[in-house]
């Protein structure tokens, strides 16, 4: 096949599209370029494949995109807020080095849920040049949050015996969407600007937005009395094990392309301190995810980036999309009590990691 010109690979489908609201306002108002040329390459001058979303979407969506440019699917700010936390300024440009080659493609724009696939799943129209009010999640939400909460959610994960791990129940038999529980307004970034992805209200709750209200001390379960809902959060008693990540390593290939190595995920449940306590998030006891941050992660950047490593644990707060009515952990008082194969003990971290973990390791067992 010869090559393609220009106009040629631009995908507008049929012509159903030049009828459509934003069609009338012409291929320039979004992607730039300049009008009334015959050169192609002037034509061309300032064409952008992701549309700037206050410029392209900002005079009818002013609201939106007003607080979409300080959400975290726009500004990384819970990438930033970690990094920052485990180093100093002498290592940040050489940080913000690694932090530029290696994490901003990972944002997300106007059209990169509502045109396109996020870049990370591949980018590609979703269909044709048609705008989708509600990006369909497939598509666009596990395409970036595909191999943890997507494998979770949808019972992909693999049990070491044999079979999977069943699927959250609010996707099977439930059949919710993501945008079910994670409204447009959190999405947006319309509750204000955050550090971090659990910064803020709880967003979703499970006991709020007319789900489970009726949970309390008087609702006929045992272990709903006020001690346990005081001290543990919901997910300790209702998930199963989820994925665990370690030591992940990134640089630039010879063609200074980004890449990164990590070792073998685990399948794991753990319980341990509250990293994050606070007043909306009250709880003693939480579920602790591993994340895969290790001391010599940008060591291709330089030495000792992370020269505060242990200011932040690298088991952390985590709300796995796994729930299931009974688990391995409700069965019974002991499947919980005294069980230190569900808590997080010295004995799960890493001797390199003790030091970062002290607060979210359980030293005697409930």
């Amino acid at each position: 096949m010869p090559p393609l010109e220009a106009w040629e690979k631009v995908f507008l489908g049929d012509e159903g599209f030049l009828a459509t609201y934003h069609a009338q306002f012409g291929c320039i108002a979004c992607h730039g370029g300049t009008n009334g040329t015959d050169d192609m390459d002037t034509a061309h001058e300032g064409m952008v494949h992701d549309p700037d979303p206050e410029q392209a979407c900002g005079l009818c969506h002013a609201d939106i995109t007003q607080a979409h440019a300080g959400s975290l699917h726009m500004t990384l700010q819970g990438y930033l807020t970690d990094l920052s936390s485990r180093s100093d300024e002498t290592h940040w440009p050489q940080l913000m080095e690694a932090y530029n080659d290696q994490c901003t493609s990972c944002h997300a724009s106007c059209g990169q849920c509502h045109v396109s696939r996020p870049a990370t799943n591949g980018s590609g129209l979703l269909a044709d040049h048609d705008f989708k009010e509600i990006p369909p999640m497939n598509l666009t939400c596990t395409g970036c949050h595909g191999s943890r909460v997507n494998d979770e959610y949808k019972g992909r994960n693999e049990r070491a015996e044999g079979g999977r791990y069943p699927a959250d129940v609010h996707f099977n038999p439930g059949g919710m969407a993501c945008f079910e529980c994670h409204t447009a307004t959190e999405m947006h970034g319309a509750q204000g600007d955050f550090d971090h992805r659990y910064d803020g209200p709880v967003t979703p709750s499970c006991t709020a937005d007319g789900c489970h209200e009726d949970v309390g001390p008087d609702d006929g379960i045992e272990q709903h009395d006020a001690v346990h809902l005081q001290r543990l959060q919901c997910q300790v008693c209702h998930s199963v094990e989820y994925k665990n990540c370690y030591n992940c390593h990134v640089q630039l290939s010879d063609e200074d392309q980004p890449y990164f190595h990590i070792d073998p995920s685990q399948m794991l449940l753990r319980i341990g301190h509250n990293p994050i306590r606070s007043p909306e998030r009250p709880w003693e006891f939480v579920l602790l995810r591993h994340v895969p941050v290790a001391r010599d992660t940008f060591a291709f950047y330089g030495d000792d980036l992370l020269s505060n490593y242990d200011n932040r644990p690298t088991w952390t707060y985590a709300t796995p999309h796994n729930i299931q009515r009974q688990t391995p952990q409700n069965a019974s008082c002991n499947a919980c009590h005294g069980n230190t194969e569900v808590f997080l003990t010295e004995d799960d971290v890493a001797p390199d990691e003790l030091g970062a973990n002290q607060n979210v390791i359980v030293h005697e067992v409930p």
